[in-house]
């Protein structure tokens, strides 16, 4: 269902009617995260929009991380976001760094301080923010606002070479601080960082801000197109007036789209380095996490994240996602690709009393039974079986089909087998049951002799190979908490405790050398994949991808 192209969009159409104006020759977008963090689900749609729709006209897309802060910015940062715009599929025409063009940022702030259009402020962050005014009310003056170009110019170069302390000073574009835009009331441009820049060292202890830093990078790259969420439309007005007042050359112009909120679901920054920094997860990358290194890790595909953002489509509306249809898309996914076999995670020992000690038979059994090109493998059978606790109950109520004294059920892919004997130990707990076996109702010879309503996965006791399964819900309980209504003061209250279970049971023979990556559809259990960080050779672990099923459907129009 991989889709080759964005669906008719209002960016389509801006962009089409740029090219049939002549008022762009190529189109050209870029991809600019600041790395601060790992991308997440929500950057995937960022990533597809901006490849997909260049590449749709003809265009490119360059990678830019926005490296303005060096004080939340790192090389790890950078590399993850690498990994995960290939690993989704997108190759990136050029590769640059906000850090590039810092030399020509600091000309075009002096341009502006020489035009009159900036000046350096020493008033405090509170000062500046106290004086900034409200929605209803304009902002107040700076009192020196008025300081003449010379001594601005001054200033600003002695900001640079290190004279003055972080916070001491800032540089502020001269605007309008009675604007009903408060994006426009004299915005700090520059700021004073003593910090070491992952890529620059310590050539620089002043630093753009990234709302006067992107404009001119897209401006540099000559960038058409710079798309963007929706929460950067205030900014637009303040972006234009950048690239008018330094006098770039090109001209690129922002257009802002939806972003991508899912439900059940953060994915900011600041929240998910709080889960990652007191330990409530294993790091980014961990299976619960939004990021696009946790979803790898959890098993989903890249298939299945760009048909998801698909189907979420382009827009300007604000909305919230169900969590379902993210499932939806991986279900959809593997159900063709993943093999089916059979897992047991809390084993109940069986033996089967009247096949033949010592003996063992191999059993022929499909990999996928929608999928005939998979195949079949061959599953060992013997006396001794393990099968899930939960198929055995001693005192079942009504309308329960699998095993019980005196029942019989059919082993998949096997053989009918039915429950004479139940094995205690001195607590009264359940330790083994005792079962007879019918061989002429063996799989694939036509039996038709009677009918069981019940059937139960198994995994023969000798051969089965111990392995461990992390159990996965949402890390946010509450199906209808979102992004917004996730209060940072009590963010990490309501976190489902029951986020992540691990448990100990046993897998076919033939998954013993199973790799990091691997994923297979464990009978009735849902789908798994071999985790990359703790699984070894002959002792996997497996990550539930997701379960089986789903109410969720799809708009019939989709």
């Amino acid at each position: 269902m991989t889709h080759a192209s964005t669906p008719p969009n209002f960016i389509k159409n801006i962009i089409t009617e740029d090219l049939k104006s002549g008022k762009v020759g190529k189109v050209i977008t870029r991809f600019p995260p600041e790395p601060n963090g790992y991308l997440h689900i929500g950057h995937a749609k960022a990533i597809w929009i901006n490849f997909t729709i260049a590449d749709e006209f003809g265009g490119r897309t360059n990678l830019r991380f926005d490296d303005t802060n060096p004080l939340k910015e790192d090389v790890e940062y950078v590399n993850s976001i690498k990994e995960d715009v290939k690993w989704l599929g997108f190759e990136w025409e050029e590769l640059h760094f906000a850090s590039d063009y810092f030399e020509e940022m600091y000309k075009r702030a002096l341009l502006l301080i020489r035009k009159g259009k900036a000046y350096v402020d020493d008033q405090s962050a509170d000062e500046i923010r106290e004086t900034r005014g409200t929605l209803t009310e304009p902002g107040q003056n700076s009192p020196y606002r008025d300081r003449s170009a010379e001594e601005n110019e001054d200033l600003f170069k002695r900001m640079r070479a290190g004279e003055f302390k972080d916070g001491e000073k800032v540089l502020r574009a001269k605007i309008d601080m009675a604007s009903p835009n408060i994006n426009l009331r004299d915005p700090i441009i520059y700021r004073i960082a003593h910090a070491t820049h992952h890529n620059t060292g310590d050539a620089w202890c002043i630093y753009p801000m990234y709302t006067f830093a992107h404009p001119l990078e897209d401006a540099i790259e000559g960038v058409t197109h710079s798309l963007c969420t929706i929460e950067f439309e205030d900014q637009r007005p303040f972006y234009d007036w950048v690239i008018a007042e330094t006098e770039m050359e090109s001209t690129p112009h922002q257009y802002e789209f939806g972003r991508l909120n899912l439900a059940q679901t953060v994915t900011s920054k600041r929240k998910l380095k709080m889960l990652v920094d007191q330990g409530i997860v294993d790091g980014w990358d961990d299976p619960r996490m939004p990021t696009i290194s946790g979803l790898r890790r959890r098993g989903y595909t890249p298939e299945a994240i760009k048909n998801f953002v698909f189907e979420a489509g382009i827009s300007k509306a604000q909305g919230i996602v169900d969590l379902k249809m993210l499932e939806h898309f991986i279900r959809e996914d593997l159900k063709m690709k993943a093999p089916r076999t059979m897992a047991v995670l809390d084993p109940l020992k069986v033996v089967i009393t009247n096949y033949p000690e010592g003996q063992v038979e191999m059993l022929e059994a499909e990999n996928n039974s929608e999928n005939e090109e998979m195949g079949t493998r061959q599953i060992p059978f013997s006396r001794e079986i393990y099968i899930e606790r939960e198929d055995f109950m001693e005192n079942p109520p009504s309308k329960y089909f699998r095993l019980f004294p005196g029942n019989e059920v059919r082993l998949k892919h096997a053989y009918f087998i039915k429950c004479n004997e139940v094995i205690k130990d001195a607590e009264g707990n359940v330790t083994e049951i005792h079962c007879t076996y019918d061989p002429e109702t063996k799989s694939g010879t036509g039996f038709t002799g009677r009918k069981v309503k019940g059937t139960i996965h198994w995994v023969e006791a000798s051969q089965a190979v111990p392995a461990e399964f992390r159990l996965y819900e949402p890390l946010i309980a509450d199906e209808e908490a979102d992004e917004e209504t996730l209060e940072e003061k009590t963010f990490l209250d309501q976190i489902n405790p029951n986020s992540l279970r691990v448990v100990q049971g046993f897998v076919e023979p033939g998954l013993k050398e199973a790799k990091p990556e691997d994923k297979f559809q464990f009978f009735r259990h849902g789908y798994f994949n071999v985790d990359m960080k703790h699984s070894k050779p002959g002792a996997p672990v497996f990550n539930l991808i997701v379960s089986m099923k789903s109410s969720f459907q799809l708009p019939k129009n989709s």
